[in-house]
């Protein structure tokens, strides 16, 4: 195998991100959840006002992994990085790409002097619980998710 390559995404990537999103969604048994377009999740990504950044994992051109990240304000700690995805395809998986994303984002968020980084994993899911258990998280067993539904 060729060697893996992190990089910044660029426009062109996001038809093969957008696919990545899907697979994770499929994983998780949410497939019907995805309803972003293409074109909208270009333009949230690169269009004059961008609310998302991402890095990609790349072998031979393709696109095998992302970490897809936003700002996120903390009345009490500032500037959190948020990591709203990290998927490697499953072919990949055992393979240190994850690592080598979640270590760039990670690397970013300090180099642009965020106080942290927070995510979400689910609880059923033990082989990313047990990834994160890796590095010095807190899981947090007091918060509950709440989200409220904007468009149909």
């Amino acid at each position: 195998m060729s060697d893996v390559v992190i990089r910044k995404a660029v426009q062109e990537d996001c038809k093969s991100m957008l696919a990545l999103i899907k697979e994770l969604a499929e994983y998780e048994k949410a497939l019907h959840e995805v309803t972003v377009t293409l074109d909208q999740f270009t333009e949230d990504g690169f269009g004059p006002s961008p609310v998302w950044g991402a890095f990609v994992a790349e072998i031979n051109g393709e696109i095998v992994g992302i970490s897809l990240y936003y700002d996120r304000y903390s009345t009490w700690k500032g500037r959190r990085l948020y990591l709203e995805d990290l998927v490697v395809t499953e072919r990949m998986r055992g393979m240190q790409i994850g690592k080598k994303l979640f270590d760039a984002t990670l690397e970013h968020g300090k180099l642009n002097d965020y106080s942290g980084m927070v995510f979400q994993v689910l609880n059923w899911n033990e082989p990313a619980i047990n990834f994160y258990k890796k590095y010095s998280t807190k899981f947090d067993n007091e918060w509950l998710n709440v989200s409220i539904e904007l468009k149909d």
